[in-house]
């Protein structure tokens, strides 16, 4: 497989070193009763998404979440077992499409909205989704990759299934015009880079430094992503 498609913004938070960090800033326009539903890991995600969409324009977009809000599940676990009720709002709150749906909601976006759980493929099938959507004839897609640190109740070792801090890192694609032409393609050589939380930073660095290919080998095959002269 090899798809070649044009990178036309990006953004990430928490902010790389030496930009402003005010989450108030990028979480202005979200209404309020939205504001007091999202959980910390869902202020990350709208921080990343507000500074790579525009106002008031629809986009098809696909979410990207390991674990999604494990930790918040974790929590009405342990409620129930203590005995708790848990609230209708808090559970539909800590499914895996939560955040996207509350993405919806804040930009009035009313075009399809996937939500992917990848797996071991890391963050390549929200990328295979994505210019899936591009050859069907949308202009640009949103890409949004997110995960927080697995609860200490879940064992990650040795598996490379977590990182040690929340991010969020929001990708929008296009066919074709301004931006950072790249290519997305894969092979039969495998390995293990971890899962999509361990892959984020690294491909994070792939976007701000000179490096042109970033590989990720998986137990199945191995993704690469490569920078092209404009």
């Amino acid at each position: 497989m090899q798809s070649d498609f044009i990178l036309s913004k990006w953004s990430v938070w928490p902010p790389l070193p030496l930009q402003p960090a005010n989450p108030a800033q990028w979480l202005a326009n979200v209404p309020p009763m939205l504001k007091r539903r999202l959980t910390p890991l869902a202020k990350t995600v709208f921080c990343a998404v507000a500074q790579c969409l525009d106002e008031d324009v629809m986009v098809p977009a696909v979410f990207s979440s390991a674990h999604g809000e494990l930790a918040k599940s974790l929590s009405m676990m342990e409620m129930l077992e203590a005995g708790e009720e848990v609230s209708p709002t808090g559970f539909s709150l800590s499914v895996h499409n939560a955040i996207a749906g509350l993405f919806s909601m804040a930009w009035k976006n009313k075009l399809q909205c996937t939500v992917l759980a990848p797996g071991e493929e890391g963050m390549a099938p929200a990328f295979i989704e994505g210019l899936g959507l591009l050859q069907e004839g949308a202009e640009r897609v949103l890409l949004v990759f997110y995960d927080e640190p697995l609860p200490t109740f879940y064992p990650s070792s040795p598996y490379r299934l977590s990182s040690d801090t929340s991010c969020a890192l929001a990708l929008m694609i296009a066919k074709s015009g301004a931006g950072q032409a790249l290519t997305v393609s894969s092979s039969v050589s495998t390995g293990n880079d971890g899962e999509q939380p361990v892959q984020l930073p690294a491909f994070i660095r792939f976007l701000t430094e000179p490096q042109t290919r970033l590989t990720f080998c998986m137990p199945r095959r191995n993704w690469s992503w490569e920078k092209r002269p404009d």
